[in-house]
């Protein structure tokens, strides 16, 4: 590994990061020499301590680990971040593996177990997998983030009209049940397709299916 790679703190970036921690320095080096050949950026440390000390991991990527790092291992790492609530995906290397311990790796959440030695290609194929995991957990977090914050805009009577409209009730209807005019429901009604950023009714109907699912509204 080069010097100038341990303990620097990683930003914050759209640029997915591999980060190796292994004890062995040849392993490091190898496992960065491949990652780099393909264009990935890759930083690399010897133990969970090193890991901790460049602080919060916020890079968009995932982690190399190996199972048998010295003080903090990589399976207790791996409970750790479990713990913080960070979802960087996992990819195990060991030269000691068994079977126990890859199903308790992978049972925790872990994408791949590799045991050493193990071919440049399976590791690419294992990086390129918890990337895309990554990228996927992410985007869906982001509409999930999204999706409240319109939620949020809305106002009781807003709402009450949007769940109306989803459920495929006329502006007639609507007015009848909720008690107000129709001319008062279709002022709702746009303000809901405004604040809710649905171009069609079946963009509205697709957002509250999933606010449904969230839990975040009732169906």
């Amino acid at each position: 590994m080069n010097g100038n790679m341990r303990n620097q703190a990683i930003p914050a970036s759209t640029k997915a990061v591999v980060i190796v921690v292994d004890d062995d320095a040849g392993i490091r080096n190898a496992l960065s020499g491949v990652l780099e050949s393909v264009g990935l950026e890759c930083r690399s440390y010897s133990t969970a301590d090193e890991l901790f000390a460049i602080g919060k991991l916020d890079r968009p990527g995932c982690l190399i680990l190996d199972v048998r790092l010295p003080g903090v291992s990589g399976l207790e790492l791996q409970a750790k971040l479990n713990l913080m609530g960070n979802h960087l995906p996992i990819i195990f290397i060991t030269g000691f593996g068994d079977i126990p311990m890859s199903v308790r790796a992978l049972k925790a959440g872990a994408v791949d177990f590799l045991t050493k030695p193990f071919r440049d290609q399976d590791v690419l194929d294992a990086v390129a997998s918890a990337i895309a995991k990554d990228a996927a957990r992410r985007g869906d977090a982001l509409e999930t983030s999204k999706l409240k914050e319109l939620l949020a805009s809305l106002t009781p009577r807003e709402l009450e009209v949007m769940n109306e409209v989803t459920k495929g009730a006329m502006n007639k209807q609507i007015a009848y049940t909720l008690g107000i005019t129709e001319t008062t429901v279709k002022l709702h009604r746009g303000n809901v397709m405004r604040k809710m950023q649905a171009a069609t009714l079946v963009d509205l109907v697709d957002k509250v299916r999933k606010l449904s699912e969230m839990g975040l509204i009732s169906s």
